[in-house]
């Protein structure tokens, strides 16, 4: 199959390894520098390149504040039998940008970034497959995840968004209020080092993409989740009340398994 990736960056280079082995890929990035540092694959630096290929796929891997802005400079420049498809982590707007793009499309969600997951071993990772679109792209995103050995859950657009509100909006606002309070430590224990570990590398995301998971309409009531649950446990705190931290660290157990 002919599949052309818009972005080099670490996710688009991601899918260019794992697809130039069985598949024609040629690349695009609005920044010709990065592909240097692509390989096994075409380096497309203008639509004239992006429209002699004639990809069969698209797979628009640009940084999600520019996800729909990429589409909508290459659509022009595709032949209408290609399917189009998106990897974002944040859907906001797609679902009615593809009802209107006159595509085929496919949409999922590889939920391991490249700052905590080892792109080398992705067995305990997870994978969404929008289950709106058309049925042979989603097909050819099964195939491929699960020959890279990750777990898959297929969802709608709406229970995609209600997902990432509590799978990705709950850590992050976590670790913004563990690093809003934030003092050096001379020597730091394992399990600050560990939470310091895990903040830095938020902080290193994309300010845009930590904005827009946590701007999710379902966030709020997330987020109403932890304050109760930290109200809760100062009151416990303050009244010192041995029975009922027992009982709060019973039902935290009682989560994790």
């Amino acid at each position: 199959m002919k599949i052309l990736i818009l972005g080099a960056g670490k996710m688009g280079s991601f899918f260019c390894d794992v697809l130039s082995d069985d598949h024609q890929v040629a690349m695009y990035d609005v920044d010709p520098q990065r592909l240097k540092f692509t390989f096994n694959c075409e380096r497309f630096m203008t639509m004239e390149e992006v429209e002699a290929f004639k990809p069969q796929l698209l797979i628009n891997a640009a940084t999600v504040k520019y996800t729909i802005q990429a589409f909508e400079k290459v659509l022009p420049h595709l032949p209408k039998t290609c399917i189009i498809s998106d990897i974002a982590s944040v859907k906001t707007g797609l679902p009615e940008f593809y009802a209107k793009s006159g595509f085929a499309f496919a949409s999922s969600h590889p939920m391991f970034g490249p700052t905590f997951a080892s792109l080398s071993n992705l067995a305990n990772e997870n994978a969404i497959i929008i289950t709106e679109g058309d049925h042979m792209g989603r097909i050819f995103f099964r195939d491929l995840y699960n020959r890279l050995g990750l777990h898959i859950e297929e969802y709608t657009f709406k229970q995609h968004d209600e997902t990432t509100a509590y799978s990705l909006a709950i850590p992050f606002a976590s670790t913004l209020a563990f690093g809003s309070v934030m003092k050096h430590q001379d020597a730091p224990g394992t399990t600050f080092k560990r939470h310091m570990a895990i903040a830095k590398g938020l902080m290193s995301e994309d300010d845009y993409l930590v904005s827009e998971i946590l701007f999710n309409p379902n966030t709020p009531t997330q987020l109403d989740g932890i304050l109760s649950k930290l109200t809760e446990l100062r009151e416990i705190v303050v009244r010192r009340d041995s029975a009922a931290m027992q009982q709060f660290l019973h039902e935290v157990r009682q989560n994790l398994k």
